[in-house]
């Protein structure tokens, strides 16, 4: 696994989409990511793999990175990019080092109905109650967590504990985005560290900056959608499936492009001093999220049931990519945007 420039063309090779996967029920995928995971961290503490942090000169190189692991598989990208969107906010908010061979995950979902409170509990805190999707729960050793304290919400760092931090049997029932073992987890007194202060997770420009990082995900995804129907055209002429084809590249080239301007407008003003980083999370995210979901109609439409039927490998990145994507708050993103643009004081 190496990181590669983002490339807006639909790759014509064996590419990485024919790695080995014998994820077929959940707890078998569920196993073979958490050990490409152990392993794709072993590779990023030796240097091997490398994610440079963002907005450091270097945010083109994240993002490729991140593309290319998605493009192999995007349950094992879901994982890595938790691990290095986590490194990222211990540089930025001062938190605990990284010691070497530790998985971190970020579990900062909040839906409504479920809640982890943070309480003070002598020179530290503890955690209780329940966290909603939580990404590698069985092969993180570590996580950054989001809780809700008397003065607000804010982030703490906690060891993971199986016996202390307990994922919810059935609470992660998906066939698409199996391997990224995303469940309910119970904590129950876990001690915890805090990182940052209140809400200034949420506030640092990387919160925003992270959030491009998967859609570069979710981009990966959607070139290895694409790969089959550049097999099929290639194999047999056939005008329709030829103009879909056309439309595919056109769309994923797009998507490169605006993720390659992103990069680089992270890496001229990272700390935000322009005040751009939310808007420009929500147009990348909304664009990206779009292209994806028309790759997904689009290579549908014109290779029909035969792949999904029979190509295990092609069959397991739909299933992924359409779970991943719904990671978009869709129109409420949209109307987010919209009131920024409208009104500017009313989004601060």
């Amino acid at each position: 696994m190496t990181g590669s420039t983002l490339s807006p063309d639909v790759s014509t090779g064996d590419g990485p989409d024919h790695a080995r996967y014998d994820g077929i029920t959940p707890d078998a995928a569920r196993r073979e990511s958490s050990a490409r995971f152990a392993s794709a961290v072993e590779s990023i503490d030796a240097g091997r793999l490398e994610f440079p942090l963002p907005g450091s000169g270097r945010t083109t190189a994240r993002l490729a990175a991140l593309q290319s692991i998605a493009e192999e598989d995007l349950s094992l990208a879901r994982l890595v990019e938790g691990h290095v969107d986590a490194l990222a906010i211990l540089a930025e908010l001062d938190g605990p080092p990284h010691r070497p061979g530790h998985r971190w995950g970020v579990w900062a979902a909040e839906p409504p109905g479920t809640t982890l409170e943070a309480t003070p509990s002598g020179a530290g805190w503890v955690l209780n109650g329940l966290k909603p999707y939580c990404s590698g729960a069985r092969s993180c050793t570590d996580a950054l967590v989001t809780a809700r304290t008397p003065e607000g919400r804010r982030l703490f760092a906690v060891a993971v504990d199986p016996r202390a931090c307990v994922p919810v049997e059935g609470s992660w029932q998906a066939v698409g985005m199996a391997g990224s073992d995303t469940p309910d987890v119970h904590f129950d007194q876990v001690p915890a560290v805090a990182v940052g202060g209140v809400d200034s997770y949420v506030r640092r420009p990387g919160f925003q900056h992270g959030g491009i990082g998967v859609a570069a995900c979710w981009y990966g995804g959607a070139v290895a959608v694409a790969r089959t129907l550049h097999r099929a055209t290639a194999q047999r002429a056939d005008p329709h499936a030829d103009a879909h084809l056309g439309a595919v590249d056109v769309q994923l080239h797009a998507a490169a492009t605006v993720l390659l301007r992103a990069a680089a407008e992270i890496d001229e003003d990272p700390s935000d001093s322009k005040g751009q980083a939310r808007a420009r999370s929500l147009r990348v995210r909304a664009f990206v999220e779009s292209v994806c979901s028309e790759v997904l109609t689009r290579v549908g439409r014109a290779t029909g049931a035969a792949p999904l039927c029979h190509d295990l490998r092609h069959a397991r990145n739909v299933a992924d990519l359409t779970v991943y994507l719904r990671q978009h708050h869709g129109e409420r993103n949209l109307a987010e945007l919209g009131c920024l643009l409208a009104r500017p004081q009313d989004s601060r």
